[in-house]
């Protein structure tokens, strides 16, 4: 036993071999205790309903408090088509705001952010505050989209604002009761971008603290929220071990009415006797 597990060249072979021996002792050494006791075929019952009652359990914690086995996390994703919007007339474009951005063509950059903001906001986008617990990972999904798009490379831009719209949960009773609200609206986000002046870097010397650009319009990053799949696979283990589990009880049951019928049959005493 020793030298199996002293396989430390192929990983892979060394964790089937974990998970086999692990399965077989906790199993098998359940199975061959109630095998000797009852017998090998109600024995096998008996530990099948152990083993599957247990890990619905153990799925149904996992299910509701999001550990375990895990699919894919929440994320924001771009919207395809409209990831990267240059102008004010791709905010409009792209559907983000409903009536066309109020500002002439031949505006400054910095005019032309001030007049999208203000739109925005004006449309029920509720612009996130940079100490907002969803700031930073939109920040930075926004980031990621625009380096991996080739439009700016790291170091040569900086998000300058994070609006968000939607979100919400459903069904609710009132305000605070939200227990039952399993299903979302679609939530959006549009991350504003602004490019940064050149540095030139200087041996001995920290960094010179970065400046935008106003020579450049601003970028924005629109993207929609994916729910992902995290309690997913535990739900599958949860409905998929429940199944089993009943099954099990249910033929046990039988075997104990039919244990009953037989007993009471033997038992029985002729009435011409």
């Amino acid at each position: 036993m020793h030298a199996l597990l002293a396989i430390n060249w192929e990983p892979q072979i060394r964790g089937i071999l974990i998970i086999i021996i692990s399965v077989g002792t906790l199993c098998g050494s359940t199975f061959l205790i109630l095998g000797t006791n009852v017998g090998a075929r109600l024995g096998f019952l008996l530990a099948l309903a152990g083993l599957s009652g247990w890990m619905m359990v153990m799925a149904l914690v996992w299910w509701s408090f999001g550990i375990g086995l895990k699919g894919e996390e929440p994320s924001w994703q771009p919207v395809r088509n409209n990831s990267i919007l240059m102008q004010p007339d791709s905010v409009f474009a792209a559907g983000v705001v409903k009536q066309p951005v109020d500002v002439a063509a031949d505006a400054a950059p910095s005019d032309q952010a001030s007049a999208v903001r203000t739109s925005l906001a004006a449309e029920g986008w509720r612009q996130l505050g940079e100490t907002d617990p969803s700031y930073g990972e939109s920040a930075a999904a926004g980031g990621f989209v625009i380096e991996e798009d080739g439009t700016l490379k790291a170091g040569e831009f900086q998000v300058v604002s994070v609006f968000d719209k939607g979100g919400d949960r459903y069904p609710k009773i009132g305000e605070s009761i939200d227990f039952i609200a399993f299903k979302h609206k679609p939530h959006w986000v549009v991350v504003e971008v602004a490019p940064l002046l050149p540095q030139r870097a200087e041996p001995g010397r920290a960094p010179a603290r970065a400046e935008l650009d106003p020579s450049q319009p601003h970028r924005y990053v629109y993207m929609i929220r994916d729910l992902g799949s995290k309690r997913v696979p535990a739900a599958i283990i949860s409905f998929g071990s429940a199944l089993v589990f009943f099954a099990c009880c249910y033929l046990l049951h039988i075997r104990d009415k039919r244990v009953l019928v037989n007993r009471a049959g033997g038992l029985a005493v002729s009435a011409k006797s």
